[in-house]
């Protein structure tokens, strides 16, 4: 019985991370139905409705205790404002990047956040790296160069979003706060300099959200849930699935959005930028293969720990039923 409560729980899991992740993927599609209204308006829509999305969440939860200990930690509510504002870029810059036409780039920032991830953790926390490591990362900066050379340019979009969600994903370690808790407290942190812009655009006569009509204001809306809904859907995912399974669905959203980009969007891909992006995908082959192979070895260690524990158990209850006389 517990078992079968195990596997559907384990169901349950799966469900939520394929659509938190294909929502993830396919939300390229929805940024363009939001014109004429610019990026830098979207974002503060997507900034202020994601706090009325999550505030309406956190109602049915009747979860506020963490706010009061949130208040009372200055540092913890200093990285806080940090994510937000980290977040705050690599959203604005997502949605001008799909806007404008280049969502390949913005599907390998994505590719590489791993990598830059790994990159970060060296750099900043005197991580260690597994020789497979190394060469992962080696491959990555390489595919980077062969990138520069293709669009004759540093890919600075991908760049860009890599490293700004890499070091989101930093600062969100240290603040350790479930994901409706931390969106509720970053969206929380934006929401005032996001309103006053609304506000600012709507007194210069710019502002599209009364401008367009009731759909096109429906459309602005409904960001808080665009942002919210893969959120729940990922925690619910979380606590359900392995961290290696978590890790492989992570690649489905640059995927969707890789494929969108040329598929739906036509975006160009010659020779050097295929080059490019092969190698990046080599770079994930070898950290996906090596992150398996030590989770494996792990669970090794520990099963026979687990064995070598209970067998000295045993010999002690032995020992303890048939005492020397």
């Amino acid at each position: 019985m517990a078992g079968t409560e195990k596997e559907q729980q384990g169901r349950i899991g799966l469900f939520n991370g394929f659509a938190a992740y294909g929502m993830w993927g396919l939300v390229p599609l929805f940024w363009p139905l939001l014109k004429p209204a610019g990026a830098l308006e979207i974002l503060a829509h997507r900034m202020v409705w994601s706090l009325v999305a999550v505030g309406v969440a956190l109602l049915f939860v009747r979860k506020w205790g963490w706010l009061r200990e949130l208040v009372r930690q200055p540092k913890r509510l200093g990285l806080v404002t940090i994510a937000a504002t980290v977040i705050t870029v690599n959203w604005g810059l997502y949605i001008w990047s799909v806007n404008a036409g280049h969502v390949v780039e913005a599907s390998l920032g994505y590719f590489i956040n791993p990598l830059v991830s790994i990159a970060l953790g060296v750099l900043l926390l005197g991580e260690r790296l597994r020789p497979a490591q190394w060469a992962a990362v080696g491959t990555g900066v390489l595919a980077v160069l062969v990138l520069a050379i293709g669009y004759g340019r540093p890919p600075w979009i991908s760049l860009v979003l890599a490293f700004s969600f890499g070091t989101y994903g930093l600062v969100k370690k240290k603040v350790n706060m479930s994901g409706l808790e931390s969106l509720a407290a970053e969206t929380a942190v934006q929401f005032l300099p996001a309103l006053a812009y609304l506000v600012w655009l709507g007194a210069q006569g710019r502002l599209s959200f009364a401008e367009e009509g009731l759909g096109h204001a429906a459309l602005l809306a409904s960001t808080g849930l665009v942002t919210a809904v893969p959120l729940v859907c990922f925690g619910a995912a979380a606590i359900r699935v392995p961290l290696s399974t978590l890790g492989l669905l992570q690649y489905l959203a640059p995927v969707f959005q890789f494929v969108l980009g040329i598929v739906y969007f036509h975006e160009a891909m010659p020779a050097e930028r295929w080059a490019g992006f092969g190698l990046v995908w080599v770079a994930l082959v070898v950290l996906t293969w090596d992150a398996l192979r030590t989770a494996r070895a792990g669970r090794v260690r520990l099963a026979r720990a687990v064995a070598a524990a209970e067998a000295g158990a045993g010999e002690t209850g032995a020992v303890q039923r048939d005492p020397v006389v």
